[in-house]
């Protein structure tokens, strides 16, 4: 659920902002010409702003580990160099380099994933240790590549080949191959994992089919047609926490949202042409081609919403707030959408609000911010002992395992001043 700017990685979008959700989808993290950002999602479908860095750093990639303090950041200066701080003390625990350019970062409360343009580096969260390297990947330039949220199945998803659809997934826990997705005819374009990672998403090249895989059988549970008209470029594919609604956004102004299980009932009818095209389908089962079969069964998407302005590159995310489920979409312009999803499906999501997050011209002007907490250079030593005490200082924070409930202010806690630090 991320997308990036002024580099090749994941989503890139040149001369824009770099805007990624946390884990759990209850926070956001932004990347401008002058640092990075970390944004709060409220109860009440507002943001609030917890920290900027104002480090005058351009920040291409960042991610934030679920509600911790643990922050990994790349910048434009250092693309090979992977920094590791302590946002609220402000501090830097440690940082790597690597042979070529960062692509992608991925977190987990078990591993920390490094994507290259051909390799991928597999990191122990608790003390940062390169814990194994998975070499000569086929070329991954868009450094295209999933992490599972869930420890429990902590698998990495990454591209096979660059020529078609297929997909590796790798346990980064016992550091192993697990198996081999054969999703698509044409290039992937986007890979996600549902919260409880067992489910795979994906999306090709070619735009127009969604498939959603079990892992590690290799199963095809569902595929969705987002569209029939044109090929479209998917940007990201975002499941929501419950698993029940897969979110997909492109460069067209539509963000769809499919609802995984949505078949429907026997003798239930289905709207439009399409819908007529698939009950005959079903009633003369046998006597079609097998694609035209395959086409006409594929879910449909159940909600759709329309983007006020195209042109800029966008990632989604579907919450839960006390209200109701929300559809959220951030793009590369600094601006974050929150829709209401609707109640029937087939409906248009209504836009609630719309938030200014950063302006891509505004932010190298920012005034800088100063933090008591002695900031380690790029390149300042660390002993083992000091970093696996930040380390773990920025990780306690992090909430225990389960549900998450946005009306708690524990998961966001206050950013403290500096004269608090000093005390």
């Amino acid at each position: 659920m991320s997308l990036g700017a002024g580099q090749s990685a994941e989503g890139t979008n040149a001369g824009g902002i770099f805007v990624q959700f946390n884990q759990d989808c209850t926070s956001l993290v932004a990347g401008s010409s002058n640092g990075y950002h970390l944004f709060a999602l409220t109860p009440d479908d507002g943001v609030e702003e917890i920290y900027a860095s104002r480090s005058g750093q351009d920040t291409c990639l960042v991610d934030r580990l679920f509600s911790s303090s643990l922050v990994a950041i790349v910048t434009v200066q250092a693309p090979r160099k992977l920094i590791v701080c302590h946002y609220k003390k402000g501090t830097e625990i440690c940082n790597y380099s690597y042979s070529n350019t960062i692509l992608a970062v991925k977190l987990n409360r078990s591993r920390l994933i490094v994507c290259l343009e051909e390799s991928l580096h597999i990191h122990n969260i608790r003390d940062m240790k390169i814990l194994h390297t998975i070499r000569d990947t086929p070329p991954n330039p868009r450094g295209l590549c999933a992490l599972s949220p869930c420890v429990d199945n902590c698998y990495v998803a990454y591209p096979g080949s660059s020529a078609v659809g297929e997909v590796q997934i790798f346990d980064a826990v016992h550091l192993n191959a697990k198996c081999v997705i054969s999703a698509h005819d044409s290039g992937l374009a986007a890979l996600a994992w549902s919260q409880c990672g067992r489910r795979l998403a994906t999306a090709s090249e070619r735009g127009t089919v969604i498939r959603v895989f079990a892992v590690p059988t290799r199963e095809r549970l569902y595929e969705f047609r987002r569209g029939v008209k044109r090929c479209v470029a998917i940007a990201c594919l975002a499941f929501s926490a419950c698993g029940a609604l897969l979110a997909a956004t492109s460069n067209t102004e539509t963000v769809h949202v499919f609802r995984l299980g949505a078949a429907p009932a026997p003798g239930e009818a289905e709207d439009g042409w399409l819908g007529w095209l698939a009950s005959a389908a079903r009633a003369g089962a046998g006597l079609l081609p097998a694609h035209v079969q395959d086409v006409l069964a594929q879910g449909r998407a159940v909600a759709a919403a329309r983007l006020p302005v195209t042109g800029h590159r966008a990632v989604a995310a579907i919450t839960s707030s006390p209200r109701a489920p929300r559809l959220l979409v951030a793009t590369s312009a600094g601006v974050l959408y929150v829709y209401a999803l609707p109640a029937e499906d087939g409906a248009d999501c209504a836009l609630l609000h719309e938030h200014q997050l950063l302006r891509p011209d505004a932010t190298a002007a920012a005034a800088p911010r100063c933090y008591a907490g002695a900031v380690r250079g790029p390149d300042a030593p660390h002993t083992e002992s000091a970093r696996a005490e930040q380390l773990g200082a920025a990780l306690e924070s992090s909430p225990p395992r389960g549900p998450f409930d946005l009306r708690d202010h524990k998961h966001f806690p206050p950013m403290r001043g500096a004269d608090d630090d000093a005390q």
